[in-house]
């Protein structure tokens, strides 16, 4: 998932830098604006791990410092009622400079809801310490963290702790996984993770069909054959266990299913 090889430097037509149009959706310097509702601040660039499929690596980052501008779009608009923390990785920033995003967000009304959008924690789970939970308990706002767990074999005994000392402060933790051929491709794989998920209290939100970012092109997967490993899923597995396979399609309203109907027990 993060080795560069060779092989990126092929041009596949349609692979390109910017597969999902975030530039077209930037309402200010680090601010997304794509659905309705919510908004997407782009905290910082860094990462604790670079994919090399991310559909952000080549993104355009502003390099000011301060999130003034951006908040006080937020601050404006009371029909935002959800902000998602992002990057690269929120959690790369440290606690003094999260809280300068945290404080103000916290005395909005209007905002109902922060979601922190995460890898940090599959890398370096230690960045969830003591100091950190004491940020997130004063946010009264209702809190999400999404983490980006692809394969079983990320989720050790230290990640779960950490994370289930989120959960115990009320905050909801969901897992969303990019299927990638050669990684987590085949039903098994996806089964243990799903279970190991729902074993630990977080929901498997989504599966994201790979976003043609230039240079990713091994790592595609069918979208038939991501169908039938969902089919094969519910026939193994509880309903509540099971992603909602999704595709990212620019201007759309919502992420797209790529599954309309399956029955689940």
């Amino acid at each position: 998932q993060f080795l560069p090889i060779a092989g990126e430097l092929e041009v596949y037509p349609d692979f390109v830098s910017d597969p999902v149009c975030d530039e077209r959706f930037q309402k200010e310097g680090k601010l997304l604006h794509k659905y309705k509702g919510r908004v997407l601040l782009l905290c910082t660039s860094a990462c604790a791990m670079h994919c090399r499929y991310c559909f952000r690596q080549n993104f355009p980052y502003q390099s000011h410092r301060g999130y003034e501008s951006e908040l006080a779009v937020i601050k404006e608009d009371v029909s935002i009622h959800e902000v998602i923390l992002s990057g690269g990785d929120p959690l790369s920033l440290s606690d003094d400079a999260l809280e300068e995003i945290l404080a103000p967000l916290s005395s909005l009304v209007h905002v109902k809801r922060i979601r922190f959008h995460t890898r940090f924690p599959i890398g370096i789970p230690e960045r969830i310490d003591e100091s950190f939970l004491r940020l997130i308990e004063a946010v009264p706002q209702q809190i999400y963290f999404v983490i980006h767990c692809n394969h079983p074999r990320e989720l050790d005994a230290d990640l779960k702790e950490r994370l289930k000392a989120l959960q115990r402060l009320g905050c909801v933790i969901l897992n969303q996984a990019v299927l990638l051929k050669g990684v987590n491709d085949d039903s098994a794989t996806l089964k243990t993770l799903a279970e190991e998920l729902a074993n630990s209290g977080i929901i498997f939100y989504y599966l994201h069909q790979l976003d043609r970012v230039s240079g990713a092109h091994r790592f595609e997967v069918s979208e038939e054959r991501g169908r039938a490993l969902i089919k094969e899923l519910t026939a193994e597995i509880s309903g509540y266990a099971i992603p909602k396979y999704v595709k990212e399609i620019a201007g759309e309203a919502n992420k797209t299913p790529l599954l309309h109907s399956i029955d689940c027990f």
